[in-house]
C-alpha cells in the first residue's frame, strides 16, 4: 500500500492504511486482540473496530497501541499519526444527506476506491452502477421504488454519477478491468434508446488505456452467472485488498482474506474464459449499432 495519503488521500484509505498497519504491528508483538484489550484496558470490540478500519482512531490511543507493539521509528509514527489524524477528515461522502441514503458499505467503497490502484469488477446482470449513464441508472433504480424511497434513489443515482468522476477523472486512475457476462448484452434495460445510448458511453470508457473489458460469453457463463456481482479493490500489495459484494437491496465489505483470495481466484477464471479485449469490444458495438437501429431515426450512436 502506498506509505503516505498524498494530496488526494481519503479518510477511509488513511483509515484502511492503519489498520493494517496495527493488525500487522500487533501480529509481529505476538499479541492477541484480547491481550491487547486486557492490557489497555478497553473492550475487544473497540481493538476489532479499530483493525477492521470501522472506527477512527485518536492520537492517544493510537500512541497507547504503537507504544505497547513496540512501534517506535521517528517516521513510522510520524505517517501512522498523519493517517490517524487525515481518516477523521470528512470528505463529500461524509455529507448528511449522503450518509442518510447510502449503505455503510457503498460509503466506505466511495472513499477506498478513490485510492486503489487496481479495480476488478464482474457484473453478470447490469452495467455496474460506476458505468452507468444517468438514464440507465434511473431505470434500475426506479425498479425498486417499492423498496427504496425517492431521496434514496435520487442520492444513490447522484453518488453513481459522482464515482466515475472520481475514480476514472483523478490524475492517477486505477487499472480498472470488466467482466460482463453476455445476458447483459441482451438485456434490454429501459429500452433500445437507453441501452445504445449506455453502450455508447461504455465504448468510450473502453477507449481509456487504463480500462479493460471483456465479454464472458454464453458457452462459458452457467456457473459464472451463479455468482453474486463482485468488486476487488488492490492498493498496490498483495496483501492489501478489499471486497465489495452486492446483492438485492443487501451489500457488504469483506476484509476476511480467505474470502478475498478465494473472489480473486474467481474473477481469474472469469478473466481467462472471456472474450479479449477486441472482440468483446466489437460485440459491444454490434449490439449497440441494433439497439440503435431499433430505437429508430436519429438514434444511431457514433461507435468505433
Amino acid at each position: 500500500m502506498r506509505d503516505g495519503p498524498g494530496p488526494n488521500g481519503s479518510p477511509a484509505a488513511a483509515r484502511w492504511r492503519l489498520r493494517l498497519a496495527l493488525r500487522r504491528a500487533r501480529e509481529a508483538a505476538g499479541l492477541t486482540q484480547g491481550r491487547v484489550a486486557e492490557t489497555l484496558e478497553w473492550s475487544v470490540s473497540k481493538v476489532n473496530r479499530i483493525e477492521k478500519g470501522d472506527v477512527t482512531v485518536s492520537a492517544t490511543d493510537l500512541r497507547a497501541l504503537l507504544g505497547l507493539y513496540g512501534v517506535d521509528d521517528y517516521d513510522d509514527v510520524r505517517r501512522l499519526l498523519h493517517d490517524a489524524r487525515t481518516s477523521r477528515l470528512r470528505g463529500w461522502w461524509d455529507e448528511p444527506r449522503y450518509r442518510e441514503h447510502l449503505t455503510p458499505a457503498m460509503l466506505q467503497l466511495l472513499q477506498l476506491e478513490s485510492e486503489a490502484s487496481a479495480i476488478r469488477v464482474f457484473q453478470p446482470t447490469l452495467i455496474p452502477g460506476m458505468l452507468q449513464t444517468r438514464e440507465y441508472g434511473e431505470f434500475v433504480l426506479n425498479f425498486w421504488r417499492s423498496e427504496l424511497a425517492e431521496a434514496d434513489r435520487a442520492l444513490r443515482l447522484e453518488a453513481r454519477l459522482r464515482r466515475r468522476q472520481q475514480v476514472l477523472d483523478r490524475s492517477d486512475p486505477p487499472l480498472l478491468r470488466l467482466v460482463l457476462d453476455e445476458s447483459v448484452l441482451w438485456r434490454t434495460v429501459g429500452g433500445p434508446r437507453i441501452m445504445s445510448g449506455q453502450f455508447t458511453q461504455l465504448l468510450q470508457v473502453m477507449r481509456r488505456p487504463n480500462v479493460q473489458v471483456r465479454i464472458a460469453p454464453f458457452a462459458d457463463a452457467a456457473i459464472m452467472a451463479m455468482l453474486a456481482p463482485f468488486t476487488l479493490l488492490d492498493f498496490g500489495d498483495e496483501d492489501d485488498a478489499l471486497l465489495y459484494r452486492e446483492g438485492i437491496l443487501v451489500d457488504e465489505i469483506v476484509h476476511a482474506a480467505h474470502r478475498i483470495r478465494r473472489h480473486r481466484d474467481y474473477f481469474a477464471h472469469i478473466w481467462r474464459a472471456a472474450h479479449d479485449e477486441q472482440t468483446s469490444a466489437r460485440l459491444i458495438a454490434e449490439r449497440c449499432v441494433a439497439l440503435a437501429a431499433l430505437a429508430g431515426p436519429g438514434s444511431l450512436p457514433t461507435v468505433g
